[in-house]
């Protein structure tokens, strides 16, 4: 959320960020609205200031004089009533607006309209040429009997699966890889956070109002399942005032998270790119209200994920997400994509974020700073890892003819030494 009154100050500026984020909101009607509730509490404060002055004034005043004031007095009462009725309607009709605002892109990020424009900074590892015919990591998972889609989906409808033996064993290997790395190396918190969590929180973080469509929500608890440890990590602090020594706030979050994937029917249906369920380690930090200490914090998030796709030693390649791919609330996002050879492509792994104080607005999560003055906190916050979709390369890029897999090296002390998983007696490579 960003402050309506920077808003009306800056009127074209957001008008200008919205439209080249692809996000409509009437921003005149917005301000209009905001301007008449200043009205309104002004001509309620007049009037709450008259009445005191009255008050004060009728022990003071002879019979007729004192009828007169006490009938004005009624008149103003009942103003005030109407006024304050039509204060109640024009609030909230301004403060839903606000929330529809996006954050203007920062001067960094590229035109485009879709993810088809994102704009390639660098690449990292050489993509293996196989000697052989490659299999998918969905054939591969049931050759090696470690990824069971047909059960689940009798149990559990699309987009759903079962990780098996030592596709089981795998994910939880690469999840305490990454957060041994965030945790012991980086300094970082490790966090297992409720993922179940209130409106509320949905709403401080951004993915409400408009992603109620990919959020598993239980009208019954009035709960929703996060789709990030992000949503959990970020409210952590709601409403609080941090001191500046607090600051920055660095979180390893490690949870199961839910998305509907709405709107993407019959796109990726087969294998482990696009399911409704996956563990992931997420990267929150909460800084100071500096964009060069928010930059400084983005460029160490991203290069934490970068270090982790390099010890797995998976190609991949950074992109600058362009406006048309950024969401609400991101002022920049970088995205690691790496490279899938069943997808034959680069393909979206992981998305670090800078928000500057939208989400902290919502959220009220602020700080003093060391001359003493209360501020918004900037938060951040990118995937470390995300389980099953980083399989899809493992499995793939370490794949040998006969159908087993090679281990990454990294990973092997997280499955005592093994060094390949191998398919179960009586199934040949064929």
């Amino acid at each position: 959320m960003l402050d309506v009154r920077w808003i009306a100050q800056n009127r074209e500026l957001v008008k200008e960020g919205a439209r080249r984020k692809g996000f409509e909101v009437d921003i005149d009607q917005l301000v209009d609205r905001y301007d008449r509730w200043r009205a309104l509490q002004q001509e309620i404060q007049a009037i709450a200031a008259e009445k005191n002055q009255g008050n004060r004034e009728l022990r003071t005043l002879a019979a007729a004089e004192r009828q007169a004031l006490i009938e004005r007095m009624r008149e103003m009462t009942a103003r005030e009533k109407e006024l304050r009725s039509e204060n109640e309607v024009v609030e909230a009709e301004w403060r839903e607006l606000l929330l529809l605002v996006p954050s203007p892109p920062a001067p960094g990020v590229p035109m485009g309209k879709d993810d088809t424009e994102n704009v390639e900074i660098r690449r990292w590892g050489e993509v293996r040429r196989f000697d052989f015919e490659p299999r998918s990591h969905q054939e591969l998972g049931e050759l090696l009997d470690i990824i069971d889609k047909e059960r689940a989906a009798k149990i559990a409808g699309s987009r759903t699966y079962f990780l098996k033996g030592d596709g089981a064993l795998l994910e939880q290997a690469v999840l305490r890889l990454a957060l041994d790395l965030l945790v012991y190396e980086r300094g970082f918190t490790a966090m297992a956070p409720p993922v179940l969590v209130r409106d509320e929180a949905m709403v401080g973080t951004g993915y409400f109002p408009g992603g109620e469509d990919q959020a598993y929500r239980i009208p019954f608890d009035g709960l929703n399942l996060i789709g990030t440890s992000e949503v959990s990590l970020s409210s952590y602090y709601v409403d609080e005032i941090l001191s500046d020594e607090d600051l920055p706030v660095r979180f390893a979050g490690i949870s199961t998270c839910f998305r509907r994937e709405a709107g993407a029917a019959g796109k990726d249906t087969a294998g482990l790119y696009r399911v409704h369920q996956f563990q992931k380690v997420e990267q929150v930090v909460v800084c100071r209200a500096s964009e060069e200490e928010s930059l400084r914090h983005h460029e160490e998030i991203l290069a934490n994920a970068e270090a982790l796709m390099q010890a797995l030693r998976l190609p991949y390649r950074v992109v600058n997400v362009c406006t048309g791919d950024l969401g609400r609330g991101q002022v920049q996002k970088f995205d690691i994509e790496a490279w899938m050879p069943s997808r034959g492509a680069y393909s979206e792994t992981h998305s670090a974020s800078r928000f500057h104080d939208f989400q902290a607005r919502r959220l009220g999560l602020r700080y003093r700073d060391e001359d003493g003055k209360v501020r918004y906190c900037h938060t951040l916050n990118n995937t470390a890892i995300a389980s099953p979709r980083i399989l899809i390369p493992i499995l793939e890029l370490y794949q040998n003819e006969d159908g087993s897999i090679t281990i990454p090296e990294v990973l092997r002390p997280y499955m005592r030494g093994r060094e390949r998983i191998v398919p179960p007696a009586g199934r040949g490579a064929g």
